[in-house]
């Protein structure tokens, strides 16, 4: 393992959860070291592929055969957690994906600090994830999961600006809208260690989302582009759907993105 590139294909080729984890966090550590000795890993070229190993379970459905989850009950709290695990363990992918994927585009150092951090991150959370699911005697892969989170990648996949758009600015924004209420929850539920976990991925996510901006407004810089009508187009043309409020506009804010990015792209 010589390059990042090589190192997020290992990552993306690995397909229990766990070692995958394991695996980000370590070479995420190997990157940091290097750079703090001032002598930073070489990016490298490598193939990623079209998607990422996956486990024998959980069994991926159809987002419209996917149980409804009821969190008022300890079973619904549980499919919950699960449900958090499986975007997580998405994210980890999707934060080495772009580093390879895209590797032919000459970017900032400062670009590649960003989403092994946000790997790193992410790995954490899966983890924490995982941690509460087997304290409630479950267990990632126990549960049904959406099939289509990795829709957007595959989408994306030639259009560097058009993945920054949609998988950081849409759908991790997302996740600043809704984590607060799940949050609750598990507060209500007297859920301790639920509650810290998801205050954690909270916290950090924020820094995902805004690194998609950063680096979403330095690209548009590069090619003289407006971001507000360029993000407008490109997920015009890759989201499916009209965004949903209620927005989080304090936590979008704190992140780089402005209200009339995405209040043009409800249906209301």
């Amino acid at each position: 393992m010589h390059t990042l590139c090589d190192m997020a294909v290992d990552v993306l080729t690995t397909a229990d959860g766990r070692e995958k984890t394991a695996k980000s966090r370590s070479f995420a550590a190997r990157w940091f070291a290097a750079r703090k000795a001032d002598a930073p890993l070489p990016i490298g070229r490598a193939q990623p592929p079209l998607r990422p190993a996956r486990p024998t379970h959980p069994e991926l459905k159809d987002p419209r055969d996917v149980p409804k989850r009821k969190p008022g009950s300890p079973q619904g709290r549980i499919a919950l957690l699960h449900a958090v695990a499986h975007i997580e363990l998405n994210a980890v992918d999707l934060h080495w994906d772009i580093i390879p994927r895209f590797a032919h585009v000459p970017m900032p150092i400062g670009f590649y600090d960003d989403w092994v951090k946000a790997a790193d991150e992410e790995s954490k959370h899966f983890n924490l994830m995982c941690d509460c699911l087997e304290e409630q005697g479950s267990h990632y892969g126990a549960l049904p999961a959406h099939a289509g989170m990795w829709r957007a990648a595959e989408d994306t996949v030639d259009d560097f600006m058009g993945r920054l758009a949609v998988v950081p600015m849409v759908l991790e924004a997302r996740g600043l809208d809704v984590t607060p209420s799940m949050i609750e929850i598990f507060r209500r539920a007297d859920a301790q260690s639920a509650v810290a976990a998801l205050e954690t991925i909270y916290a950090e996510e924020v820094g995902h989302v805004a690194y998609g901006s950063k680096w979403f407004h330095f690209l548009c810089g590069r090619h003289d582009t407006d971001p507000k009508d360029a993000f407008h187009d490109l997920v015009k043309k890759y989201f499916k759907g009209a965004l949903k409020p209620p927005f989080n506009d304090e936590k979008r804010a704190e992140a780089g993105i402005p209200p009339d990015f995405y209040w043009p792209l409800t249906d209301q």
